[in-house]
């Protein structure tokens, strides 16, 4: 062969050498890098995905009582593309729906996409749901999908339970784990502890034709996955000590909350007003929940976290610890009391008591001169360059009382109260601001405020002589009682644990006589408490009362808020003495028969106390 014919021959290999190598790099980036890519289009185009919803953890009293579970609700979904002639008015009977709109709701679907399912109708009836079982075939392309949604065996604790809802657009971009129609906690435990509740779904992945119609499980079912139930929830709330505080709160506007000082377990949270928990479930989930938006009784508002009211004298003991830190005060310091507080022409008042007084007669008798001399005292205290450097150094230990700051319980919407700054006082009154001009602050009026919730932990933290711990209404999570590790750790407040004695002591006074809720006392328990009685510049004053028992082993904290009730010994001492009564002793016997029927009465001035004192 020619030299010429040679070459002809080497390009000729050449060539196939290249082609073969090119074939080679694209097989193996076909099938090394976007093979995977490929086999799921081709799996989309011949399969569907079906979400197998899993079912809601339930929730539980401390007793082990059932407080919520699931139910089975049905919904009617239409794929447009399978849908043949059939019957309208015969389905529109059915689901109690007009043809126009059946009509509008088809023209959407189709509109949206002829092969993906859309919702025609949500949470059918038992009636509507059982004939279309039987009559499904007369409506090819319509089908029945269950779920399950809430239920609940009270008719209260709706502010600690919160509710679920449908997912929002936000929520699904937010979490790529909803798809519409799937539902998501929104307030309470179900927002808390949404992740815990709701599991995680399953999937099944089904053979389908071009017309999107199921042919049959795809590979035998090797992609599915079986839905996660969600974990069963067990909560720290006494299902029994939680209806008698909405039963005493029934007719008042107010709010009690319980917590255990040793574990910061809440034992109840009350509010009145307040809604029935079903009300926001199935079908007039949303029709309840405008009514409930729009009603000026402001039912959905959780005063129990929410709400900064004037502590008023359940304020004292807190000051009192702080004075005694401060080394501004001793157990032996006495104050004269001219039924007030006398400032040049100014006098903040005081009821008629001997003077003058120690600290323990202080908080036994309620006295608000006693206060005002410790309030200035600490903020005028020499040992800061001025007052305001004395009022941040009061405000600091409020702060670890969680007065003013978040105490952060493990359900959302709490509010931090109420505490004035240096700031505020400098634009009110000018630079040079005095102790005298904020000096009903002390006394836990003015700018002070608030949340029956933080009321109850800083008693909570006098019964445990100086520390609490986080209050949590989940007790444990799951059937293996798992613990939050932020539950069980103890936060100490800035004042010394040998202080607080002396103040449990004079708390015990309170339901002694001579003392403002001696008459709220039961026999046979040894209590300590504080009554209040807040200003109100909206009308008349709030009925409040802080207390903790036994004194020689406190089970129980509570904190009681009565708006417009007038004085704290008429209405807030007596139902918190029912309150700790009912859980000290867990029986409904009571020693007081008499007082809990009058605590059962609305709050109208006839049934006010006019004796009764601070």
């Amino acid at each position: 062969m020619s030299s010429q014919n040679n070459f002809k021959i080497w390009v000729y290999y050449g060539a196939l050498v290249v082609v073969g190598i090119v074939f080679i790099y694209k097989v193996a980036v076909l099938q090394l890098f976007k093979g995977e890519d490929y086999l799921k289009q081709a799996l989309r185009n011949s399969s569907a995905e079906i979400t197998l919803h899993p079912v809601r953890g339930t929730i539980y009293d401390r007793n082990g009582k059932l407080i919520v579970y699931n139910d089975y609700v049905y919904d009617l979904l239409v794929v447009p593309i399978k849908t043949e002639q059939f019957d309208t008015i015969a389905l529109c009977r059915i689901l109690g729906m007009d043809t126009a709109e059946l009509k509008s709701k088809l023209q959407k679907a189709r509109s949206f996409s002829s092969r993906k399912p859309a919702l025609i109708a949500k949470n059918l009836s038992t009636p509507a749901y059982s004939i279309l079982q039987e009559n499904l075939f007369l409506f090819p392309g319509f089908y029945i999908e269950n779920k399950t949604d809430r239920k609940y065996k009270v008719t209260g604790m709706a502010h600690v339970l919160g509710y679920t809802s449908e997912v929002t657009k936000e929520d699904i971009e937010k979490d790529r784990y909803y798809k519409q129609g799937d539902f998501i906690g929104v307030t309470g435990i179900e927002k808390s502890y949404e992740k815990e509740l709701r599991g995680n779904n399953g999937v099944r992945v089904m053979i389908v034709d071009k017309h999107n119609i199921e042919k049959g499980n795809f590979a035998d079912g090797v992609y599915d996955t079986e839905p996660t139930p969600g974990q069963d929830l067990f909560t720290s709330i006494d299902l029994d000590l939680q209806e008698l505080a909405e039963e005493l709160l029934a007719n008042k506007t107010g709010s009690i909350v319980a917590i255990n000082p040793k574990t910061g377990e809440v034992l109840c949270i009350a509010n009145s007003p307040a809604y029935d928990p079903n009300e926001l479930t199935g079908p007039e989930r949303n029709k309840n929940f405008r009514k409930l938006l729009l009603d000026p009784k402001k039912p959905l508002f959780n005063r129990a976290l929410k709400a900064p009211y004037p502590p008023g004298s359940t304020f004292k003991p807190v000051e009192a610890l702080i004075g005694l830190q401060e080394g501004i005060i001793t157990p032996q310091t006495t104050f004269s009391c001219y039924r007030g507080y006398v400032l040049g022409n100014r006098k903040v008042g005081c009821h008629a008591h001997a003077s003058p007084v120690n600290l323990r007669y202080s908080i036994q008798t309620s006295c608000n001169a006693y206060y005002c001399h410790i309030f200035r005292n600490i903020v005028d205290n020499p040992k800061y360059a001025n007052v305001s450097e004395g009022l941040n150094a009061w405000i600091a230990h409020l702060n670890t009382f969680g007065i003013g700051s978040y105490i952060d319980i493990d359900i959302p919407g709490e509010s931090k109260g109420i505490l004035p700054s240096v700031k505020l006082y400098t634009r009110v009154f000018g630079k040079n601001w005095r102790s005298s001009n904020v000096v009903s602050i002390g006394i836990g009026q003015g700018e002070v405020g608030v949340t029956p919730l933080q009321m109850a932990n800083f008693t909570a933290i006098i019964a445990n002589g100086g520390y609490y711990i986080r209050p949590h209404v989940v007790k444990y999570i799951g059937r293996n009682k798992a613990h939050r590790p932020e539950n069980l750790q103890r936060h100490y407040v800035s004042v010394d644990t040998a202080y607080f004695p002396l103040i449990i002591e004079a708390m015990n006074f309170v339901y002694q006589p001579g003392g403002t809720a001696f008459w709220a006392s039961i026999p046979g328990l040894n209590l300590c408490g504080k009554t209040g009685t807040a200003q109100n510049p909206h009308g008349k004053d709030h009925s409040i009362f802080v207390g903790f028992g036994p004194k020689e082993d406190p089970q129980i904290a509570v904190a009681v808020v009565i708006e417009n009730g007038g004085f704290g010994a008429t209405w807030a001492a007596p139902i918190a003495s029912l309150i700790m009564e009912r859980y000290i002793k867990q029986s409904k016997e009571t020693a007081k028969p008499d007082m809990y029927k009058r605590m059962l009465n609305p709050v109208t001035p006839a049934v006010v106390q006019s004796t009764s004192q601070d």
